[in-house]
């Protein structure tokens, strides 16, 4: 699990753990890894997806401790928005080597691991910006188009090894996500939701593909 110190990330160490399952997770906050390591009994490391040495070691920490991976969910993650005219090219493309290049890294070491054992699965986590565009969403957006097009490819060359790849499409999450709190509409998506729906796709028959799904919050324009 990439990006698993806080948000959906966390809420799916911690289903993961109440299932009974060994987990890895990665954060670049210590404090906050500590503190889902303590709750969770999972494993957390210090690492950043964008940087290759760092993934080597979490891929080593799999092996290590998990005999190696039968579930790898990319979710690490940022936003970064700017209307067309004000953008700033390096930070799209610094935001572009955690959301796409990041995820492509980790993921090309460890299918290798998954096609020797002959199974595996991979969620990638996009976004339902990267399904409609929006002002101001051009970088974050152009990155979650990316990681649907990029789930599709992998879907193709995968399914003969039976590795699944699920591609996860939330809408807006009541999240620390782009440092927004306080957002507490009981209607609205919480992480707990989308972790949910990650563990109801990996409990699908192996025989059956989930290719790719949107979750939105059934009426978020409620107020009780």
């Amino acid at each position: 699990m990439t990006g698993g110190s806080q948000g959906i990330g966390a809420a799916v160490v911690e289903l993961a753990r109440q299932a009974g399952h060994a987990v890895v997770f990665t954060g670049r906050n210590q404090q906050l890894i500590d503190r889902v390591s303590t709750k969770t009994g999972a494993y957390g490391l210090r690492a950043d997806v964008s940087v290759g040495a760092d993934n080597a070691a979490t891929v080593a920490a799999c092996s290590d401790r998990m005999g190696g991976v039968d579930v790898l969910v990319n979710n690490a993650g940022y936003a970064y928005r700017a209307e067309i005219g004000n953008l700033d090219l390096e930070a799209m493309k610094k935001m572009f080597d955690t959301n796409v290049f990041g995820l492509v890294d980790i993921t090309n070491r460890i299918v290798p691991l998954m096609k020797a054992q002959g199974h595996g699965d991979i969620v990638n986590i996009a976004s339902t910006s990267g399904m409609k565009g929006a002002a101001t969403a051009t970088p974050y957006a152009a990155s979650k188009w990316a990681v649907r097009g990029i789930s599709q490819c992998w879907q193709a060359e995968l399914r003969p090894h039976s590795i699944r790849v699920t591609c996860l499409c939330p809408s807006e999450v009541q999240t620390n996500f782009g440092g927004l709190t306080g957002r507490n509409n009981p209607n609205k998506l919480y992480a707990e939701d989308i972790a949910a729906t990650i563990m109801a796709t990996l409990d699908m028959p192996r025989r059956a593909l989930w290719p790719e799904l949107a979750v939105f919050a059934t009426n978020p324009w409620k107020e009780d």
